[in-house]
């Protein structure tokens, strides 16, 4: 009898081995539930209710940003509307008024140019004596040419290489206050009379008619209209020297 006994011992199920038995696996579920916790954090959404899928998200994530992108007014001009990638770069390209998202005005590339305030250059100076053989009706005719373009006086001067006073002439011609004063006022030109050029003769008689003998040098002035302003044989000539033809010069020069 005792031997049946112990063997339903053996066979019978302890009490405490089915509890321990049931006992794991919920602790491991347990475990694994706060390890999840831990992890994604604490869900807003009722119990219940199905989370929104990574798609779902991103769609609604699209709208913040492009309202974040558009909600400023100096990056667009309009605020109606999100500006297009185009649009953009040409509105990051054009400077705006502060405040207003107008655009400013157009600035051009293209710089007026400066007006030059520097006076003409100095017309050229004859040297001393006289060139007979020049083509003394022309050089007037180009003297008169260029003081109808900058307005200058045209100083004839009829003498001889011969004569004193001629002479006496071009040394203070030559002095560098009044090379100054014929440059910026006259278009000087020289011609010979004291030789036997018929054509200079008759030069010296169109521009001072009034005949007789003539007094060398005979200075006249001529606008650049060609109209004699002063002629020295009928008014006499100045003092030859640099006072006396410097005060004839800047009186006759405008």
């Amino acid at each position: 009898m005792l031997r049946p006994v112990r063997a339903d011992r053996r066979t019978t199920p302890s009490r405490s081995a089915a509890p321990l038995g049931t006992r794991l696996p919920l602790a491991a579920a347990a475990v694994v539930a706060v390890g999840l916790t831990a992890a994604c954090g604490p869900s807003s959404q009722p119990v219940g209710s199905s989370k929104p899928t990574a798609a779902r998200q991103s769609a609604q994530a699209l709208p913040s940003t492009s309202e974040s992108a558009g909600a400023s007014p100096e990056a667009s001009p309009s605020v109606s509307a999100p500006p297009s990638p185009s649009a953009s770069a040409s509105a990051s390209a054009t400077p705006s008024q502060g405040g207003t998202g107008s655009p400013a005005p157009a600035r051009t590339s293209a710089k007026p140019t400066a007006r030059s305030s520097a006076a003409p250059a100095p017309a050229t100076v004859p040297g001393p004596g006289y060139d007979g053989s020049a083509d003394a009706q022309k050089q007037i005719d180009a003297a008169l040419r260029a003081a109808k373009a900058d307005g200058r006086m045209v100083l004839l001067d009829f003498g001889a290489n011969w004569c004193g006073n001629c002479k006496a002439a071009d040394k203070v011609f030559a002095q560098p206050q009044t090379a100054a004063i014929l440059g910026s006022s006259y278009h000087m030109v020289k011609v010979d009379i004291g030789g036997n050029s018929s054509a200079n003769s008759a030069l010296l008689r169109k521009y001072s008619p009034s005949g007789g003998t003539y007094k060398m040098p005979v200075l006249v002035v001529v606008s650049p209209s060609g109209t004699v302003r002063t002629d020295t044989h009928v008014t006499g000539n100045p003092s030859l020297t640099s006072e006396g033809l410097n005060a004839f010069l800047r009186q006759w020069a405008s």
